[in-house]
């Protein structure tokens, strides 16, 4: 029997990934739920499944499936990041495990009480951090931790360009999305943790509706961090129709990951359906770094360390 899934915004941005990679592991979407009623692409893939624009009927749909003792297996959640954690408790509470779109919440004592909720729930919520999954961050990592000693100098552009609807959209409002370090950069600074280690210590030198930069301390890297969905930010020259800029330099050398992120998605759910999902646990580090630089103090750009060492 194949794998039985819920979906908690279907009409977002990121829903098609999600639903392609409930195709590519074979699982059947049972319903989804969202209160737009923009969702044709569900024909797409799952043309049969159920779908509300209230949550409360979503709810009883899928309680009368575990009464009928055909609870559903997985909740696939890419609602707004304030709605994560909630989501999150309504699967486990529902008899069902929880794969949620980053950041899986927007503080480290939501955490600490969906662990509490896995403990009596018998069910397990795990977490997209696709990043760890890229060819290219693994291979970075591999090499990072071949020099054990070594410390790094790490810089990091992540610019995303988006229109105005953004501001008026929840993702402009910082209590909901946490703001632009958490909703565009959680990932990247899980995938900095990831690769070279503990955070030791952090700064923040701007904190703007459409940017952030400051500094992080690793075990083994000082890294320099700008996050931007501002298109003036894009650098000059670039394609007119590109609207996105990534980059990381590694002592000077560019990290080439520009490419292979589609399919990150999908490797996401062959590693959760086989028990390898990454869990509370992991995700722990990202979230504490993103809610700390909502509200650490700014600090002039020449204090970090990294900038000491480059005017050295």
């Amino acid at each position: 029997m194949p794998r039985t899934f819920a979906l908690i915004g279907a009409a977002g941005y990121i829903a098609p990934r999600h639903l392609t990679a409930i195709k590519h592991v074979g699982g059947e979407l049972r319903v989804a739920v969202d209160p737009k009623d923009s969702v044709g692409i569900l024909d797409s893939f799952f043309p049969h499944a159920e779908f509300f624009t209230e949550f409360e009927r979503f709810d009883h749909y899928i309680d009368r499936l575990r009464r009928a003792g055909e609870p559903i297996d997985y909740v696939s959640i890419c609602s707004p990041n304030y709605l994560h954690d909630p989501h999150c408790r309504f699967a486990l509470r529902s008899g069902s495990h929880a794969i949620c779109e980053k950041p899986l919440t927007l503080t480290p004592e939501s955490i600490d009480e969906l662990a509490e909720i896995e403990r009596q729930s018998g069910r397990l919520v795990s977490t997209i951090l696709q990043l760890r999954l890229h060819d290219a961050i693994r291979s970075l990592r591999e090499k990072v931790l071949a020099q054990p000693g070594k410390r790094f100098a790490v810089d990091l552009t992540y610019i995303a360009s988006r229109g105005r609807w953004y501001y008026e959209s929840w993702k402009g409002d910082d209590h909901k999305s946490g703001g632009v370090a958490t909703n565009i950069g959680v990932h990247f600074f899980d995938m900095l943790a990831f690769v070279f280690g503990k955070l030791r210590s952090s700064e923040i030198h701007l904190r703007e509706p459409s940017r952030a930069a400051g500094f992080l301390e690793c075990e083994q890297a000082d890294i320099r961090w700008f996050l931007s969905i501002d298109a003036a930010d894009l650098p000059q020259g670039m394609a007119p129709a590109k609207r996105t800029y990534r980059s990381i330099t590694m002592d000077g050398s560019e990290v080439e990951f520009s490419e292979g992120f589609t399919e990150l998605h999908n490797r996401s759910y062959e590693e959760i359906l086989a028990g390898r999902g990454f869990s509370l646990a992991d995700v722990r580090p990202s979230i504490e770094i993103v809610s700390e630089l909502r509200t650490m103090p700014l600090m002039p750009r020449s204090s970090n360390r990294a900038h000491r060492m480059a005017a050295a």
